[in-house]
């Protein structure tokens, strides 16, 4: 039978282990109002930069403009968009599973790099099969675009060395705070329509067309960038209050239960002392 006070210092111990994950909840909760109004007013600017680029590339020789059409090397690369902290339920863990999803299926056979964003990803993809080329943590203290254009001014000047043939960002896409989408999106060579994309606008370029083309692009990738990581940030936040949650309504639940059991292992005890007093009395 457990003794009461292992059963009470179990019980004071899931307390404060409540206490704790209800504070994480409230400060998720807060980071996740404030990164869902960031991401929420970067998405139509970051929308409307991606699709004018677009329109303005598929005019363009594609032939003419490195980042149009497919690198002249054989490795593919990847870059892993995770956290730097845990205790967000499965938020990691869904990206590193689709990772080696990816690299078991689609990209199976094929050369393929990765770039990993965040400790986590870092520390469990290293201990699977796979290439990491570089990684980069503490992205998110305190980031801006410049972090992004770190990132990108990477990849991009190995796919114009022609080292990479495409590369993709796989990413938590926020949708809710109850609600991450796992998205693996291609950022280079750029996807365009294939059909006819209508009369060309007349516009007049300075310096030149081909200059200004290639810096649109360029810093469309960085935009997409910050806006992946915005997308990920609030995307973490959310799913470590849905986490603490869960974990401060199962605490609730262990203690419920061992109070019960406490207070039937009390109830035997005194019924036990209780029937030794009144044996005794009959004895005497």
């Amino acid at each position: 039978m457990p003794n009461l006070q292992d059963i009470r210092r179990r019980i004071m111990s899931v307390r404060s282990t409540q206490k704790i994950t209800r504070a994480m909840k409230m400060v998720a909760a807060a980071k996740l109002r404030r990164a869902q109004e960031t991401i929420i007013g970067a998405r139509p600017y970051a929308y409307h930069m991606r699709d004018l680029t677009k329109s303005l590339a598929a005019h363009a020789d594609r032939e003419s403009h490195p980042l149009l059409h497919v690198g002249a090397g054989e490795k593919i690369g990847i870059i892993v968009v995770t956290s730097d902290r845990g205790l967000c339920g499965g938020f990691n863990t869904n990206i590193v599973n689709e990772t080696m999803r990816t690299l078991r299926g689609t990209l199976a056979g094929k050369s393929v790099e990765l770039t990993v964003l965040g400790r986590k990803g870092l520390d469990a993809l290293k201990r699977r099969p796979g290439t990491i080329r570089t990684s980069h943590t503490g992205v998110y203290e305190g980031f801006s675009i410049n972090a992004a254009s770190r990132i990108i001014d990477d990849v991009v000047a190995d796919f114009i060395k022609g080292e990479t043939k495409e590369v993709y960002c796989l990413y938590n896409e926020f949708k809710s705070a109850m609600s991450q989408r796992v998205t693996l999106e291609r950022l280079l060579p750029y996807e365009l329509p294939e059909e006819d994309p209508g009369a060309e606008i007349n516009y007049i370029y300075e310096p030149s067309a081909h200059e200004i083309l290639f810096a649109l692009l360029v810093e469309n990738l960085h935009v997409q960038m910050h806006r992946i990581l915005l997308e990920s940030a609030a995307s973490e936040q959310g799913a470590r209050m849905t986490a603490m949650e869960s974990a401060t309504n199962n605490a609730g639940e262990v203690i419920n239960t061992l109070s019960l059991k406490y207070n039937r292992v009390r109830q035997d005890a005194i019924t036990r002392e209780v029937i030794e007093v009144v044996s005794g009395a009959e004895a005497s």
